[in-house]
């Protein structure tokens, strides 16, 4: 009966939100000067360690190959200084509690910090589109309704808001990954668990389309994936239709095995995902992804924080063993880099469960994209600390993510996805796949053995 309660009381709250009504034509003008045109703040900081917002990067980087690897335009940088458990203390209102904790439990983790540069861009088609859905967009509950093609809350003024636009960033409108995923033992031991092909589309990013088409269907997120390895996982597969309405969310699984496709039953919150071999949950895909029914966000604040960024040293070695350490990424391929962040706070909500009632995530203020995130357990204690890398993607143009992960501060083991250094290409722009593509029929005709 209490839980029938709690529940019913929730269910009332959320009824009674009224939809949020997007910003003034006022506020929104102020992307056209103040801000960038994603929302960002223009100018620098102060003491001039974050620059000014000058456009992003767009220029052709050497080395890059169309649909192949990535060059970095940075290589000939070298680390500002490194931050250790020696010297933490000094850098600590700019680190996460996550990363201060991997400081604290691991001698030989270290962070190395890098010159800041502000590379986030977008074609203008984009830029326009986020202009309009300053005005247009707004929450219905936790839904967002009325917006289109580019950031749907570029001047939020909620915690919700700022998740959405992590979950509905710009990273292109079809491209195409193959990576490898390890898990790493408690004894620093890489385990291969994935090694596949991604397909992937963004509905929400189709330049032909619009706030009226997209409301028809709300699949913002495509993604199918065929798995060649290991060779106990070599033909399964997966196909995911995220949508803004969480009751629309699709996903399908083959398994060689049993030579069938099963709908997923709950493809979300902390269920594990078979995309990661049941290592990861569906909402620590890429820092978070998904429902966000289960919890109340609220911003926490703006600041200063170090964050990986522009990690396209990542993407040069030829070999996954020389990326990889015993704890997760090797630190001498991860760039650091000084940027705003907004930091949101995740609380459970009444009537709800989730195996971390507690969650805190720092969005990149140019990008949008949440980086970093730390997750507590159901005893207060620090759990997981999550990051996602991103690079330089000039032909698109944007910032992206790549590869994402977690460390498990209490069992000692670590996950890291998205690995492309042994593949010959590095995040290649595809045409726009048929819808068809993303389908059961499709991924079972892709994932035959």
């Amino acid at each position: 009966m209490k839980r029938f309660i709690l529940t019913a009381a929730a269910l009332a709250a959320f009824a009674a939100v009224p939809a949020m009504a997007g910003v003034s034509a006022d506020e929104a003008a102020k992307l056209k000067t103040e801000l960038t045109p994603f929302g960002a703040e223009k100018a620098g900081n102060k003491d001039g360690t974050i620059p000014a917002w000058t456009g992003g990067y767009t220029t052709p980087i050497a080395g890059d190959k169309p649909g192949g690897r990535r060059g970095d335009p940075f290589k000939d940088e070298k680390p500002l200084y490194s931050i250790t458990a020696a010297n933490m203390a000094q850098y600590a209102d700019k680190l996460s509690d996550g990363q201060q904790a991997m400081l604290k439990k691991y001698p030989d983790y270290r962070i190395d910090v890098y010159k800041t540069h502000r590379t986030a861009a977008a074609p203008q088609w984009v830029y326009d589109n986020t202009l309009k859905n300053a005005t247009r967009a707004k929450l219905n509950g936790d839904i967002p309704q009325g917006a289109y093609g580019g950031i749907p809350f570029p001047v939020p003024k909620s915690g919700t808001e700022v998740i959405w636009n992590h979950m509905l960033r710009w990273r292109g409108t079809s491209w195409q990954f193959q990576s490898n995923l390890y898990q790493i033992t408690s004894d620093g031991r890489a385990v291969l668990t994935t090694d596949g092909i991604g397909d992937q589309q963004m509905p929400y990013y189709l330049p032909d389309g619009s706030p009226e088409k997209f409301a028809q269907s709300g699949a913002y997120w495509l993604i199918r994936l065929i798995n060649s390895g290991p060779p106990i996982r070599a033909g399964e597969a997966a196909v995911g239709r995220e949508n803004v309405d969480p009751d629309k969310v699709q996903a399908w699984a083959y398994l060689t095995g049993q030579r069938r496709v099963r709908k997923l039953p709950n493809p979300c919150c902390d269920t594990p995902t078979p995309a990661a071999a049941g290592v990861m949950t569906f909402d620590e895909i890429e820092v978070f992804s998904g429902r966000l029914e289960r919890f109340d966000f609220k911003v926490a604040g703006k600041k200063e924080m170090l964050i990986p960024y522009n990690s396209n040293r990542l993407l040069q070695p030829k070999t996954d063993a020389e990326v990889l350490s015993k704890h997760g990424l090797n630190p001498a391929y991860v760039r650091w880099e000084l940027h705003r962040v907004w930091v949101v706070d995740a609380q459970l909500r009444a009537g709800h469960r989730h195996q971390a009632p507690k969650s805190r995530y720092y969005c990149d203020e140019d990008t949008w994209a949440c980086v970093l995130a730390d997750r507590w357990d159901e005893n207060g204690q620090l759990w997981k600390s999550l990051w996602m890398q991103t690079f330089v993607a000039p032909d698109l143009p944007g910032t992206v993510g790549g590869s994402f992960g977690f460390h498990d501060l209490l069992s000692g083991t670590s996950f890291v996805a998205n690995l492309y250094n042994q593949k010959s290409a590095h995040y290649p722009l595809m045409p726009v796949y048929p819808d068809s593509t993303f389908t059961p029929d499709a991924m079972v005709a892709g994932s035959v053995r």
